[in-house]
């Protein structure tokens, strides 16, 4: 029966991907829209398998990722002698201390995102961003001690910053926590490679957990009522790169969901919370039999062609039929094709997000990976051997979007005409 029930899903989302392309049609490109600052009227929540605004509007999220700017990767970002954030943090913090490794971190994130790219964003039309974060952007340690700001409150101005900007723009924010306290996974983009250890069932795990559901609660309480967040997305790609079953990486996803589900819901009722299908639809259950309510399930998909992209929206789709639908991150390989895949998110009626507004890298300044690519001649931060003052002159205005990026033409070749 259970071999019936898996032909019968498999067949149907090869029905649906295959009318997907056949059917489909790009729309026609449109002037972007100058939108208004976002207002209570603009507060999302689920509807059915729609996102729908307080007016019961319906809103599909169209935006892009945040990406290298609250936490890094080697290929994104401009530093070297380093391979993650957390073995940045290490060597800053061993060459100048705290406080002066952080004051280098803030020099970066104050340049690599501002208002101006905020603008940029708002003109191509897209209606959302999502902003990756990680733990030690609030925590100087793996044991808790917070982050202070002047006041010696704990330090959320980061976000509070991202939230107030974007929502004068029009623009919905996604607040990730793409690395959470002891890691979510193996991947170096939850901060630090090889060292999943959220889900260990250790004490040491657990003061993971408990960490984590300090660290949401005073997110959600911070940004509870505020319309411009649209969702909280609880936890990057869990279980990402682990070499683990397939029923072990669903039963961890899970049981910390469901933990995490509760633990936001205690501080922040109504806001939009999302969870990642990673990497497939099978890795979570079905949301009405575990009582959670408005939420949004989340994939992210960098396969090799048109058709498989739409079989696996489709059986995401098919798996989970009561609830909104987001592609998190996204890029086409080898024969996927924007237009396809756009295409068929259309069909099935998925919001997405790009994988990723701006990168710094060779090449980047002509690579779909990103909107905004470094110029040739860019400079990596040595943060091994470079002095501080060089490291925060590398990190400076020279980083900036203005001044030492330019367009990739991904946007006027693939994106334009579908936001």
């Amino acid at each position: 029966m259970k071999k019936t029930r898996k032909w019968l899903c498999l067949l149907l989302a090869f029905v649906l991907a295959a009318g997907c392309c056949v059917i489909a049609q790009a729309d026609d490109a449109a002037a972007p829209e100058t939108r208004a600052p976002l207002t209570q009227r603009d507060f999302l929540r689920t509807k059915g398998t729609r996102i729908v605004n307080a007016d019961g509007q319906e809103v599909v999220l169209k935006g892009v990722n945040l990406g290298s700017w609250m936490i890094w990767e080697d290929w994104l970002s401009p530093y070297e002698q380093a391979t993650d954030h957390y073995s940045v943090i290490e060597t800053l913090t061993r060459r100048f201390g705290t406080e002066d490794a952080y004051a280098l971190m803030d020099v970066y994130m104050d340049n690599w995102i501002t208002e101006y790219d905020l603008d940029r964003i708002a003109e191509m039309g897209f209606n959302c961003v999502r902003v990756p974060f990680w733990y030690r952007n609030f925590y100087v340690d793996d044991v808790g001690t917070k982050r202070l700001d002047a006041n010696g409150e704990w330090d959320f101005s980061r976000l509070d910053w991202v939230v107030r900007e974007s929502k004068a723009r029009g623009l919905y924010v996604i607040l990730d926590m793409h690395g959470t306290p002891g890691f979510q996974s193996d991947a170096p983009h939850s901060g630090k490679g090889g060292s999943v250890g959220l889900f260990d069932k250790t004490e040491q795990g657990e003061f993971y957990r408990t960490l984590t559901d300090e660290l949401w609660t005073a997110i959600a309480s911070r940004f509870a009522g505020e319309p411009a967040v649209a969702m909280y997305d609880l936890m990057n790609e869990p279980m990402c790169d682990v070499p683990e079953s397939s029923l072990r990486r669903r039963i961890n996803n899970e049981t910390e969901y469901a933990r995490l589900y509760n633990t936001v819901r205690a501080a922040d009722p109504d806001h939009i919370l999302t969870m990642e299908c990673i990497w497939t639809g099978f890795n979570l259950p079905k949301a009405f039999l575990k009582g959670w309510k408005n939420v949004v399930y989340q994939v992210h998909f960098y396969n090799n062609s048109d058709f498989i992209f739409a079989l696996f929206l489709g059986l995401t789709r098919f798996l989970h039929p009561t609830v909104p639908l987001m592609m998190g991150e996204f890029y086409p390989h080898k024969k996927t094709t924007w237009a396809g895949c756009f295409k068929s998110m259309k069909f099935f009626n998925y919001s997405w997000m790009l994988w990723t507004y701006k990168a710094a890298g060779h090449m980047m300044w002509e690579s779909d990976w990103c909107l905004m690519g470094s110029k040739d001649g860019f400079e990596r931060a040595r943060v091994a051997t470079d002095s501080y003052d060089e490291i925060a002159r590398k990190w400076g205005a020279c980083m900036r979007t203005e001044n030492g990026y330019q367009s990739s033409g991904h946007y006027e070749k693939n994106v334009k005409a579908f936001v």
